[in-house]
């Protein structure tokens, strides 16, 4: 059986029991393939209603990014409001936006309903500015309140640095009603409830062959076959080719992750905190302190291969937004792959008659997983057609190797914008 790799999250696993590998022929009503947090919800809502649920994941159960990212559950997307805005126009952005609020809704609702207590959930997320940038957080701050009842707190300068103790932050938003929390753990507990509910999870079962064009959709694994009237691809950065159509409309990008020796009171000299803390830059740090150790994420690469030190390169991110825990030692990096289309939208929708997709959440998945799964299985039970509001971001091609040089040229271009801006407030005191 494939091992999970090595994370704070396979670390602190409740269980490690493994789900069977596929063998022989089964049917079903909905073969999903991916078992991430997309797949995963998937099949949890639609064993809700009664539909026959097949699970096919090629490693184990939320093996890649869903399993081993910062654990943080707060409302948007990975593309900005203005970007979303500038596409649908602001009524449909807003709809959007309470879909994602409805996604960490989802999440609270299943921790409590299934009673998952090792999500180990802690509430408050403080995204802080390292740039002067009052303006913006208040009028963030009024329109969270007037358009969706959110209550964000605005933090002055004086207030952050109480809670951390780093230069290079200014103002921040609170938000007491995200929290963070052990995404593994949540996954895992999504597939034992589709079980319980009659379907099936299958591990080491990769989807090497389809034949989707009858009524009767065929998926074969190594050692097995799935035969079922409904097919949901929920893969995310580690999809492989099996439906060209969909890999060519997203790309993998990597980010890493990096958990700390177990230091309490030399990182209580820098973090002041239990709430999660991530920056306003496009692709900035996030982080939070976890059982007297701390887990920090930040960086994406267009490379799917880790560099050579993962844990010098986070820990001078560390070190330069810190100085004090210069003598922290890391125990622990990984790295995982998302998958991010052009648009940096999820690819929600139907890609041929009675065959979904249900991926591309790279960069803001644990809300959105939840609500797209949801909207895909409420598409698929007759319910609503509310995945009618992703239509506007298609499956668009990702520009194969002019694609992946142009999100890495992105990516520095945002960094080089970021370093202007704290630049100029630097200068400005």
């Amino acid at each position: 059986m494939t091992p999970y790799i090595d994370t704070y999250y396979k670390q602190t696993l409740s269980s490690d029991a493994a789900y069977p590998v596929l063998s022989g022929r089964h049917n079903t009503d909905v073969c999903i393939v991916g078992g991430g947090l997309a797949g995963l919800t998937a099949g949890f809502e639609l064993a809700r209603r009664g539909r026959g649920v097949t699970v096919l994941e090629a490693r184990r159960v939320a093996w890649g990014a869903s399993g081993r990212n910062g654990g943080f559950v707060s409302p948007g997307w990975a593309a900005r409001a203005s970007q979303i805005q500038k596409r649908v126009g602001p009524d449909h952005a807003k709809a959007l936006y309470r879909l994602s609020i409805e996604g960490v809704a989802m999440v609270e609702d299943a921790i409590r309903d299934l009673d998952i207590s090792d999500a180990q959930v802690t509430p408050g997320i403080l995204r802080v500015s390292r740039y002067e940038n009052t303006k913006a957080l208040e009028e963030q701050r009024d329109e969270q309140e007037a358009e969706y009842g959110r209550h964000l707190r605005l933090l002055a300068r004086e207030e952050v640095r109480a809670l951390l103790l780093s230069k290079k932050y200014y103002q921040a938003l609170f938000d007491a009603a995200s929290f963070h929390f052990h995404p593994l753990n949540y996954a895992r507990a999504l597939a034992r409830e589709i079980v319980k509910l009659g379907g099936s999870v299958y591990e080491d079962s990769a989807v090497m062959q389809v034949d989707l064009t009858g009524t009767e959709k065929k998926l074969r694994t190594p050692s097995g076959e799935v035969r079922a009237a409904t097919v949901v691809f929920a893969g995310g950065g580690y999809t492989d080719r099996v439906l060209p159509a969909l890999r060519r409309a997203f790309l993998p990008i990597a980010t890493y992750v990096v958990l700390s020796e177990l230091a309490p009171e030399l990182i209580a000299t820098a973090i002041r905190t239990k709430a999660g803390i991530s920056d306003g830059r496009r692709a900035g740090d996030y982080y939070r302190a976890v059982d007297g150790r701390l887990l920090w994420g930040g960086r994406i690469t267009t490379r799917t291969t880790d560099p050579r030190d993962i844990a010098a390169v986070i820990r001078r991110e560390i070190v330069t937004t810190y100085p004090q825990l210069a003598d922290l030692k890391i125990e622990t990096a990984w790295s995982g792959l998302m998958a991010y289309a052009r648009h940096l939208m999820p690819l929600i929708g139907p890609v041929m008659p009675n065959v979904w997709a249900c991926t591309g959440f790279g960069g803001h998945g644990l809300n959105t997983t939840a609500i797209g799964a949801r909207v895909v299985a409420e598409a698929i039970a007759g319910e609503s057609d509310r995945y009618r509001l992703f239509a506007p971001f298609g499956f668009v091609w990702n520009g194969g190797p002019f694609g992946t040089a142009a999100a890495q040229l992105t990516y520095w271009a945002y960094q080089g914008m970021d370093f202007l801006r704290e630049r100029r407030s630097a200068h400005a005191k």
